[in-house]
């Protein structure tokens, strides 16, 4: 879930923000307002899409989406892709104006799979984000950072968000919708909730639903957070922030990011330093293995571009999917899906298992194959080995 490569200078929204620091909102307040002209690829959009009404019966007002886009909508407005990032990505799928990579550059981009010169390829930040859309540091109406008082968003919820923006852009069907981890649970909520609006589905790294151990995971990485003396009860903008509980939280997730086998071909157990660990005198001074340090790395790196409130609320979200929650039995839920569905996993991830991606390819309707993606370092590789799918993509989704 973490992303591939991070743009040097993308906004943070790590306090109240509009939404992020020297940007304005275009003034577009309601759904379906008129969208800006020629803007250049890769650039990050907001549009207001009016108040929103979520799953939990309490309403956000005045909700903003961050967005960015690649390429042109024909005149038939037939050619839209949307690409959903995963747990802590931002927009930035691939190269635009400025140049600075993307996290799926092997995805997206001219000449690749969805070729942008053929493709109108939109991103679009998730609700409860720090990218460009409304999240816990967003200003409230009165004011102040939202802090504690930010709803509890659901995948559903922020489908429903991304549907006004692609009302807004004209797009009334999408050509494809896809996405790995998360992006790939948000993929899945469009091709049922919205099934006259998805052609094509592709599900990546992900089950029906999140299950009570991943649940698990998740619920240690927002207590990690929560437990930080500066966490503050989510109300800490303005003053010291919880970075030590983000950093943990990190820790915890980048372990099932990767696989055992990863983590033991590339630190064994390695020290870091010149004096080994079990070399120390005490508890207090012993040296550190090299693992240590690279999970310190991985957190404290996050810590630099992330907000701890819209990892809890992002991650909440991720708790929230499941497919099949009140509409029945799994294949009952997925029957109203039209859409082509590619499915996809990978062989070492233990975060989301294979064998979920196979539940869910059984219970969608037709014959839906699952295509593997060998890659020995677990679940990132869905980022990292995503050009491993390039011919699947092309010969089913992107000819």
């Amino acid at each position: 879930m973490s992303i591939a490569a991070t743009r040097q200078g993308a906004p943070v929204s790590k306090a109240p923000q509009s939404p992020v620091p020297g940007r304005s909102v275009p003034d577009t307040s309601v759904a379906g307002a008129p969208v800006a002209d020629a803007v250049l690829d890769g650039t990050v959009q907001y549009l207001r899409i009016g108040d929103l009404e979520l799953e939990s019966g309490a309403r956000l007002p005045d909700v903003t989406l961050g967005y960015e886009t690649w390429g042109t909508l024909n005149p038939e407005r037939s050619n839209a892709v949307l690409i959903e990032h995963a747990l802590t990505g931002d927009t930035h799928v691939t190269r635009g104006a400025s140049e600075e990579p993307g996290w799926w550059e092997q995805l997206a981009g001219p000449g690749a799979p969805v070729d942008t010169d053929k493709y109108f390829v939109v991103s679009i930040n998730i609700l409860g984000g720090c990218y460009g859309s409304t999240g816990p540091s967003s200003a409230a109406p009165d004011g102040k950072p939202w802090g504690s008082r930010f709803p509890l968003v659901t995948l559903r919820d922020t489908t429903e968000a991304e549907a006004r923006l692609a009302d807004a852009l004209g797009i009334r069907s999408w050509y494809a919708v896809l996405g790995g981890s998360l992006g790939g649970a948000r993929a899945l909520e469009w091709a049922v909730s919205h099934p006259e609006r998805v052609q094509r589905c592709g599900v990546i790294s992900v089950g029906a639903s999140s299950t009570a151990e991943q649940i698990a995971f998740a619920q240690a990485q927002t207590l990690a957070i929560r437990q930080d003396p500066n966490f503050n009860g989510g109300d800490y903008y303005g003053g010291p922030e919880p970075e030590a509980g983000l950093a943990l939280a990190r820790r915890i997730a980048h372990i099932t990011y990767r696989s055992a086998a990863e983590l033991d071909g590339r630190f064994g157990r390695n020290a870091q330093d010149a004096e080994a660990p079990l070399e120390a005198g005490s508890l207090a001074g012993r040296g550190r293995y090299q693992v240590e340090s690279y999970l310190d790395h991985q957190g404290n790196k996050l810590v630099r571009r992330f907000d701890a409130n819209s990892y809890i609320a992002i991650t909440e979200a991720l708790m929230s999917h499941d497919i099949s929650r009140g509409r029945g039995a799994l294949t009952e839920a997925l029957a109203p899906a039209t859409a082509e569905f590619l499915v996809a996993a990978v062989d070492s991830d233990r975060l989301y298992f294979p064998a979920q991606s196979q539940a869910l390819a059984d219970a969608l309707p037709g014959d839906v194959t699952v295509h593997t993606i060998e890659a020995p370092i677990g679940h990132d590789g869905f980022l990292t080995e995503i050009g491993q799918l390039n011919d699947q993509l092309r010969q089913y989704f992107f000819g």
